[in-house]
């Protein structure tokens, strides 16, 4: 059995991926650098399966990964002896708000990629907004990205079922455990 440059490919930006979110979850900073690797891999892959969605966010978390950068270098502190990011949270209110504009937001974007050829254009909208938001609040060092990440990658997880992409089936897999260790691990001092 050959397999082809595409899943090689997969792989690789696979591995680089959980990398990068375990290192989140550590909050640590190294989480930018397999950050920057696996948007490169992966924004080729989805360009491969006319994901538009997909490719539009990666280009969006590469420009927000070299802010991130910054903003953590600013927020490390010494924790149990390694440096780590120390974390905040947002206050319900602002909470709600964020969901309401996030799914309006989503419904918007699924309505206009419908209009395209993408393959699957409201999951692809209900990965890809969604992720836009958890993105940014992952950047300012808020704990609520964790839950909004578990939803964008439990969706995801079905998007490449969909498109036959098992090894991008299984990156989802292990980011949705990844969520579940980020939100006890943000939640500590």
């Amino acid at each position: 059995m050959s397999l082809s440059q595409d899943t090689y490919l997969s792989l690789i930006s696979c591995c680089l991926g959980i990398c990068s979110v375990v290192l989140a979850s550590r909050r640590n900073i190294l989480t930018f650098a397999f950050g920057f690797a696996q948007v490169l891999t992966y924004t080729w892959l989805c360009y491969t399966q006319r994901f538009y969605g997909e490719i539009a966010i990666n280009a969006y978390y590469f420009g927000t990964m070299v802010y991130g950068v910054f903003v953590w270098k600013k927020r490390l502190r010494l924790n149990d002896g390694r440096m780590a990011v120390e974390p905040r949270s947002l206050q319900p209110a602002v909470i709600a708000l964020i969901a309401v504009i996030t799914l309006l937001g989503s419904w918007l974007v699924g309505w206009i990629l419908a209009g395209t050829n993408d393959t699957q254009p409201y999951l692809d909208a209900f990965t890809t907004v969604p992720a836009l938001v958890a993105q940014v609040l992952m950047i300012l060092v808020y704990r609520e990205h964790w839950f909004i990440w578990l939803a964008v990658d439990i969706l995801s997880v079905i998007l490449w079922i969909r498109a036959g992409d098992y090894f991008m089936v299984t990156q989802y897999v292990i980011w949705c455990a990844n969520c579940i260790y980020g939100i006890i691990s943000w939640r500590k001092p």
